[in-house]
């Protein structure tokens, strides 16, 4: 908890980060409590790994019962920016987006923005960037084509058996 608050990552629903030409205060704050989240991540993971491997290397428990969470912050944290939503849900800002996915332990990324915003233009490079990110954090991401042709990933942890 900061502040009074409890840390949420921006899953890419809700308002948008502070932006650092706007508010640089407000932003390096929130560059500091992502940065403080992802290593409080990262030591967890060195607690709870008993398989003497890379703790880095494999979601822990935590994660794989947050899914969306843990994605969200390790995006958040490899400086992808999410999109955002104002008070009455209109986009007002290109980034990505993660929720559930259709199975149990499984998230979906998808890179939205306002309409006429070049989302649709930048999705595969910007996907291709999330799954990079998630991939060197024990998450297999798999690129699917979703309805009108809109690409997405779906997102789900690596086991401690199967790790690389």
């Amino acid at each position: 908890m900061t502040g009074g608050r409890v840390f949420e990552a921006a899953t890419g629903d809700g308002p948008a980060p502070p932006d650092p030409a706007v508010d640089p205060a407000a932003a390096e704050h929130r560059t500091a409590e992502v940065r403080v989240a992802y290593e409080g991540m990262l030591q967890i993971r060195r607690l709870t790994t008993t398989s003497g491997g890379d703790p880095g290397a494999v979601p822990a428990p935590w994660e794989r019962h947050r899914p969306v969470r843990a994605v969200a912050l390790a995006l958040e944290a490899a400086g992808i920016p999410p999109s955002a939503r104002d008070p009455d849900g209109a986009r007002t800002a290109t980034g990505y987006r993660v929720a559930p996915g259709e199975r149990t332990g499984t998230v979906r990324v998808e890179w939205l923005g306002p309409p006429g915003g070049g989302a649709a233009r930048d999705e595969e490079r910007a996907l291709a960037a999330c799954a990079r990110a998630l991939d060197r954090l024990g998450w297999e991401p798999l690129l699917y084509k979703g309805p009108r042709g809109r690409r997405f990933l779906e997102a789900e942890p690596l086991d401690a058996a199967s790790g690389p």
